[in-house]
């Protein structure tokens, strides 16, 4: 596996599984999915920013976001605002986070026409780097193309692009 290169793979038709290693140590990749202030620097694909995040990290706890296109290069999505709701499942510092992942509007409600996933994330110990592994589990085959044909894999390489930059920054 090559620098910055995402792996992924889908099994039993509805759980996509995706994996890259990241250039840091484990504690500090952890903690850019723990903080707020971290999230916000490079969560969401290119020309996307993160106006609204909070974040109650716990096992019952929810993270409540906004990501907002401020890129006008990307016409019909510049201005627009899509609202995510997680709720965190399981939580082993720094080794792995377990969370419902649900598309929201402002207030937190749960958007039930879009497609819900239970998102484990295991962080891998490699010395000076960590390995991320993704799993993003699906109720159906047919939510799980839903997001596939909504962007996304490009979507999601962009954000872990963005991780990967803000990770070489912080070095």
């Amino acid at each position: 596996m090559s620098k910055n290169e995402m792996v992924s793979r889908v099994e039993n038709d509805r759980v996509l599984v995706l994996e890259r290693e990241f250039e840091a140590p484990r504690d500090l990749v952890f903690r850019m999915f723990k903080e707020a202030e971290h999230l916000k620097r490079w969560w969401g694909p290119k020309g996307w920013e993160v106006p609204v995040c909070n974040i109650d990290f716990r096992p019952g706890g929810v993270w409540h976001y906004c990501m907002k296109c401020v890129d006008q290069n990307q016409g019909q999505f510049y201005g627009m605002e899509s609202w995510g709701k997680g709720v965190y499942q399981e939580i082993v510092e720094p080794e792995m986070i377990s969370y419902n992942d649900y598309f929201s509007d402002a207030e937190g409600n749960i958007n039930e026409s879009l497609p819900a996933t239970l998102t484990t994330i295991e962080f891998i110990d490699l010395g000076s780097k960590t390995k991320l592994v993704n799993r993003s589990e699906y109720a159906s085959a047919e939510a799980l193309k839903t997001v596939m044909d909504m962007g996304m894999m490009q979507g999601i390489t962009e954000t872990w692009n963005r991780l990967g930059d803000l990770l070489e920054s912080l070095k």
